[in-house]
C-alpha cells in the first residue's frame, strides 16, 4: 500500500482540528540553484494578491548551486512582518537536510516531502504529506534537463489545495514571474496543476492551516529594499555610480542600471545620462564618488561591511575636505569574509567613525523598502548640504528580501544643493574662504568648477579657512572644531527618531533599522502574556538628536536591541549621553545572522525583567543580556 494511501486511511480516524487562519509560518528547504526561487516567490505572491499580510526570509549559502537554502514565508493576519522562530509547515526537499529539518519543529506541525525520503518514519507529533514529485514531474515535463526546475511547482500545487490558496492567483503571480518565456509558463502551469490534482486525490487535510482571503494589502506593492533604494537614487537625481560586486549590495545598483537606462536618457539623442562604473575595487569606486561630488556630480556607491572596510583612507578625505558622496552600507555578518549571505547590524561603529583620525560621518538607517526609498533621496540632499558623505545602512534582509510597502510618493519641488558660493553670497560674506564659517553652523560655501566662481585647491592634508596649506596648531585646531560644529547641527536636519511614549510604562525599546518588526510584535507579546507595558524609540540617524536622551529619561529602564554582538548602538550612545542615562541602559543582542524574530526579544527582556508569563509556574533564569538567536 503506497504511503498516501496510509496517509489517507490515519487521517479518517483523527479528528479534525481547530482551522488556524492566516497566521502561519511555512519553511521551503531545498538546494540552491534547483529553480525553487521562482516557486517560492509564486507562492509568496499569491498569498499578497489574496489580501494576506506576508513577508518572506531567503536563506541560502554564499558559494556553489547544490548547497541548502531555506525559504520562509510568512503569513499573518494582524501584519506581524517579523521572521518568526517556529516553523509550521515545512515544505522539506532536500535528502541533506530534511532529518534534521524535521526533527527541528515543534510538535503539530506539518511536513510536506518528498517521498522517497519516507519523513514520516521519524516522528508521531506531526502531520505529514508524502508527495512523489519525481513521478508527478515525469508525467509533466518530458524534457528530463528540464525537470530539476519544474519540479518545484509541484509543491506549490499541492500547498494551493492543502492551504486553500487560490490557484488562479498562484497561475496569476506565475505568469507575472516568468514574464514572456511562454514554454517555461505552460510547464510550470502543467506542473502546478498536477500537484494540485495530486493533492486532491491522494491527500487528506490532517493540518489546522488554511488561508481566507483578507484586505491587508490593498494599496500595496512587493519589492526588495534594494530595488527601492535604487529607485529613491534615481529620484535623488544621480548621475555617477561607481561600485564593486559584493554581497548583499550587487543588486541595489544592477537594480539601478536598468532603472537609468529605462528613465534617464537623453530623449532626442538617446544618449544617457549618466555615467555607471564597475570598479576594479571599492577603493577605487569610493574615489571615484568624491571626485566626481567634487566636480558637482550627485555620486554614490554601493558595498557591504568589507567593502566599508576598505573605503576608510577615502572617507577620511571626504570628511576633511568635504567633498560630498552617498555610501549604501547593505550590512552583512563579519569580521572578515564572515558568512556573506546571512544579515547583521554589524557596521554602526565603523561607518560612523569610518577614518583614521577623528572623524565623524552622518548615518541613516531604514527600517522598511519605503525607508530606503526616501532615505536614498534625503542622503544626496543632506550630503550637499553637509558637504560629506552620509551613509545609508541596510542590511541584507532588509535589501534581498521581498517585503510589503504602500506605494512610493513621487518626489516634489527641486533638489537642494546646499551652499553653494555665488555672487549674492559673496557679496554678503566679503572675502570668500573654502572653509570659512560665516554663518555659525559650520558649513561653509563650496564652489564647483565651471561655476564660474573662485576655484581653489582641494587637500586631504593641513589648511586653513582659505584652502591653504597649513601646518599651524591653531588653524588645524579651528578647522577641527568647525566639522564638530557642522555635525552638531546636523542633529537638526537628520531623520528624527519615532517615538511612542507609554504613560505608564517604566520600561522602554530602542531599537534601529529591521529590527523594529520584531520588536513591534515583542512589545505586544510582553503585555499580553506578562503584563509589562512598553514604550518604544526607534532611531532612523546618526548623530542623535536631543529626543533620544529625553526619551531615556522618562523610564526606569531601556533595552536597546541590536543585531550584532557588541551592542555597538549603545556604544555610540554611551559616547553622548550623561551617566544618570547610561545607568539605564540594558542590551538585547542577536547575532545569529538569521533576522531577529520576536519570541527571542520577548524571552530575553521577561528574563532580564525577572517575569514570567501570566500563569506561568517560576520565571526564567535571569540572563547576561544577550540573544544569539537559538536557532
Amino acid at each position: 500500500m503506497p504511503p498516501s494511501d496510509v496517509a489517507v486511511q490515519e487521517a479518517a480516524t483523527q479528528p479534525a482540528p481547530r482551522p488556524v487562519v492566516n497566521d502561519f509560518s511555512i519553511q521551503v528547504a531545498t538546494v540552491n540553484g534547483s529553480g525553487s526561487q521562482t516557486a517560492n516567490l509564486v507562492l509568496l505572491r499569491s498569498l499578497f494578491q489574496m489580501g494576506i499580510p506576508v513577508s518572506g526570509k531567503n536563506m541560502f549559502p554564499s558559494n556553489i548551486a547544490g548547497l541548502p537554502t531555506w525559504y520562509t514565508i510568512r503569513a499573518n493576519k494582524d501584519g506581524y512582518i517579523a521572521r518568526k522562530k517556529e516553523i509550521d509547515f515545512l515544505v522539506a526537499m532536500n535528502p541533506e537536510t530534511a532529518r534534521e529539518d524535521v526533527l527541528s519543529l515543534e510538535p503539530g506541525a506539518a511536513v510536506l516531502y518528498d517521498e522517497p525520503l519516507k519523513l514520516n518514519a521519524l516522528r508521531s507529533d506531526l502531520t505529514f504529506y508524502p508527495v512523489p514529485f519525481d513521478k508527478i514531474v515525469a508525467e509533466v515535463c518530458k524534457d528530463a534537463k528540464l525537470r530539476r526546475l519544474v519540479k518545484n511547482m509541484i509543491y506549490d500545487g499541492v500547498l494551493s489545495k492543502l492551504l486553500l490558496v487560490e490557484l488562479e492567483q498562484m497561475e496569476h503571480a506565475l505568469r507575472r514571474q516568468l514574464g514572456k518565456k511562454a514554454k517555461a509558463i505552460e510547464l510550470n502551469i502543467a506542473a502546478l496543476h498536477a500537484g494540485f490534482e495530486f493533492a486532491e486525490q491522494h491527500l487528506v487535510k490532517q493540518d489546522p492551516y488554511r488561508v481566507e482571503r483578507m484586505h491587508g494589502t490593498d494599496g500595496m506593492v512587493l519589492i526588495e529594499g534594494n530595488a527601492a533604494a535604487a529607485l529613491g537614487c534615481m529620484m535623488a537625481g544621480v548621475t555617477v555610480v561607481a561600485w564593486y560586486p559584493i554581497t548583499p549590495s550587487s543588486s541595489l545598483p544592477e537594480s539601478l542600471i536598468g532603472y537609468m537606462k529605462k528613465y534617464r536618457r537623453d530623449k532626442a539623442t538617446g544618449k544617457a545620462t549618466f555615467a555607471i562604473v564597475q570598479a576594479e575595487d571599492e577603493i577605487a569606486a569610493i574615489g571615484m564618488v568624491i571626485g566626481a561630488g567634487w566636480a558637482g556630480a550627485r555620486a554614490m556607491t554601493s558595498t557591504s561591511g568589507p567593502g566599508i572596510s576598505l573605503m576608510g583612507e577615502f572617507a577620511g578625505l571626504a570628511y576633511y575636505a568635504e567633498l560630498p558622496g552617498v555610501v549604501f552600507d547593505v550590512q552583512r555578518v563579519g569580521p572578515s569574509t564572515g558568512l556573506p549571505t546571512r544579515t547583521a547590524q554589524g557596521d554602526i561603529l565603523k561607518a560612523a567613525m569610518l577614518s583614521h583620525g577623528d572623524a565623524k560621518h552622518i548615518l541613516l538607517i531604514p527600517a522598511s523598502v519605503e525607508e530606503c526609498y526616501t532615505m536614498a533621496m534625503e542622503a544626496f540632499e543632506l550630503a550637499e548640504h553637509f558637504q560629506t558623505l552620509v551613509f545609508v545602512l541596510s542590511d541584507l534582509d532588509l535589501g534581498m528580501n521581498n517585503w510589503m510597502s504602500r506605494t512610493f510618493a513621487y518626489p516634489e519641488g527641486p533638489l537642494k544643493r546646499g551652499k553653494l558660493l555665488d555672487a549674492a553670497v559673496l557679496a554678503r560674506t566679503g572675502e570668500w574662504g573654502r572653509y570659512r564659517d560665516v554663518d555659525g553652523d559650520g558649513i561653509p560655501y563650496r564652489t564647483i568648477p565651471g561655476d564660474g566662481m573662485q576655484p581653489y585647491f582641494t587637500r586631504g592634508s593641513g589648511h586653513n579657512d582659505k584652502g591653504q596649506y597649513s601646518e599651524r596648531p591653531d588653524d588645524y585646531v579651528r578647522n577641527m572644531e568647525r566639522l564638530d560644529r557642522k555635525f552638531q547641527t546636523a542633529r537638526t536636519h537628520v531623520p528624527a527618531p519615532e517615538v511612542v511614549d507609554v504613560a505608564d510604562a517604566d520600561v522602554a525599546i530602542i531599537g534601529y533599522g529591521t529590527s523594529h518588526w520584531a520588536i513591534g510584535e515583542s512589545r505586544d507579546q510582553l503585555e499580553r502574556e506578562a503584563g509589562l507595558k512598553t514604550a518604544y524609540l526607534r532611531l532612523r540617524a546618526y548623530p542623535f538628536s536631543e529626543e533620544l536622551g529625553a526619551f531615556i529619561g522618562r523610564y526606569k529602564r531601556v533595552y536597546v536591541v541590536e543585531q550584532n554582538r557588541d551592542a555597538q548602538m549603545l556604544s555610540l550612545m554611551r559616547l553622548e549621553l550623561a551617566g544618570d542615562a547610561i545607568a539605564k541602559l540594558r542590551k538585547v543582542l542577536h547575532y545569529s545572522g538569521l533576522p531577529i524574530d520576536a519570541r527571542s526579544i520577548t524571552d530575553e527582556i521577561l528574563a532580564q525583567e525577572g517575569l514570567m508569563p501570566l500563569g506561568a509556574a517560576e520565571p526564567p533564569l535571569v540572563s547576561a543580556g544577550r540573544v544569539t538567536g537559538g536557532d
